[in-house]
C-alpha cells in the first residue's frame, strides 16, 4: 500500500517540500503506524528545513517534515502491548509526521481522551513537553517547592507560553506573562498577569513586583537582558527561542530537548487536564497537507496565531 507524504530532498525554502507517494511504512520493535488525523507545526520543522541547522547543502536522504501527530493505531510492532490496532493516540513521530501514515514509538505516545479533536490532540505533544522541560529546569516542576515563587512567561499567548503559564499557576505559582497588546486579555484569563513585552520590559515587570524568581523565554523576541536583570542572576533563566543565550550565559533547550530532561507523564497529564477543563489548549488554525509550505511559513513569520496544525 501507497500513502502521501511532505519530503524535502533540498534544504531551502517552503518551495522544497512537495507531496510524495510513497510505499507504507513498517513498524519495527516498540512501534506503531498511525493512519494520520492531524500533525503540528512547530518552529524545528522549518529551522531543519531551511538548512540553518544543518553542515551540508542537502540531506543524506529525503526527509518527512514534521515532529508530532495525532491518529490511530493501524499497526503495531513486534512486542508491543501499550497500544492495538484501532486506538486514538497522540505524541511524537519517528521519521516525520507530516503524512497519510506515519511511524511512533509506543514510549512517546499517550492515549487521546473522548471529546478531545483530533486537531487539538495533533496541537499538543511538542508544546506540552517542552513547557513541561522548561518549568522542571527552572526548579518549578512537579514536586518542587513552587509556594510563592514568582516566574515571568515571556511569550505567554504562544503555543509553549500558555501551556507553562497555566501548568505553572496550577501549581501555586504567581505568573506575569508577556504578550502583545492584543493579546493581554488572552494572557489574564490564563491566570498570568499581562505584561506588554518589547523594550522597558523590566521596568513594567517591576511596576508589579521587585522580585522575580525565575523567567521562561518562549518567544526568543530579545527579551534575555531584561529576564537576567529581573532575576538577578542567568542560571535562573531558560530560552527556547532566543539564538543569543551563550551571549548572556542562558541556557537553551530546543523543542526536542534532551531525553535527559523530558518530564515522564507531561504528555498525559496536561492532555489529561484540557479533556477535564482544567486547562485550555493554544487556539488551532488548520492546513490541508497540499499548504504544508505555507503553514511553516505562516508559522515562521508569526502571520498566524496559536498552533499550527496539517490534516492530510
Amino acid at each position: 500500500m501507497t500513502s502521501r507524504a511532505v519530503q524535502y530532498a533540498r534544504y531551502g525554502g517552503p518551495e522544497v517540500l512537495e507531496i510524495v507517494e510513497r510505499e507504507d511504512p513498517q513498524p519495527g520493535p516498540g512501534q506503531v503506524r498511525l493512519a494520520v488525523r492531524a500533525a503540528s507545526v512547530n518552529p524545528i520543522d522549518w529551522k531543519l528545513r531551511s538548512g540553518g541547522m544543518a553542515s551540508s547543502d542537502a540531506p543524506d536522504r529525503p526527509v518527512i517534515a514534521g515532529v508530532d501527530l495525532a491518529g490511530t493505531v493501524e499497526a503495531v510492532g513486534e512486542g508491543v502491548t501499550a497500544f492495538g490496532v484501532g486506538d486514538e493516540v497522540l505524541g511524537h513521530a519517528k521519521g516525520g509526521a507530516y503524512a497519510e501514515k506515519a511511524l511512533a514509538d509506543t514510549s512517546a505516545l499517550a492515549p487521546r481522551p473522548g471529546g478531545l479533536s483530533w486537531e487539538v490532540a495533533g496541537a499538543l505533544p511538542v508544546v506540552t513537553t517542552t513547557a513541561y522541560r522548561g518549568l522542571a529546569l527552572l526548579g518549578l516542576g512537579e514536586g518542587d517547592d513552587t509556594a510563592g515563587k514568582v516566574l515571568v512567561v515571556n511569550g505567554a499567548s504562544g503555543g509553549v507560553g500558555v501551556v507553562a503559564t497555566q501548568v505553572a499557576v496550577a501549581r501555586g505559582v504567581t505568573v506575569i506573562g508577556t504578550a502583545s497588546e492584543r493579546h493581554q486579555d488572552d494572557v489574564e484569563a490564563l491566570g498570568a498577569t499581562p505584561v506588554v513585552y518589547g523594550e522597558g520590559l523590566a521596568d513594567r515587570v517591576r511596576t508589579i513586583t521587585d522580585h522575580v524568581d525565575a523567567a521562561f523565554d518562549t518567544a526568543g523576541k530579545g527579551a534575555l537582558g531584561d529576564l537576567v536583570a529581573l532575576t538577578g542572576s542567568a542560571d535562573r533563566v531558560i530560552t527556547i527561542a532566543d539564538p543569543d543565550a551563550a551571549k548572556y550565559d542562558v541556557k537553551f533547550t530546543g523543542g526536542a530537548g534532551a531525553a535527559s530532561e523530558e518530564v515522564e507523564g507531561a504528555l498525559a497529564d496536561f492532555v489529561g487536564g484540557v479533556a477535564s477543563g482544567q486547562y485550555r489548549a493554544p487556539g488551532v488554525t488548520v492546513y490541508p497537507l497540499e499548504q504544508a509550505g505555507k503553514a511553516q511559513e505562516d508559522n515562521r513569520t508569526g502571520a498566524v496565531s496559536g498552533k499550527l496544525v496539517i490534516t492530510p
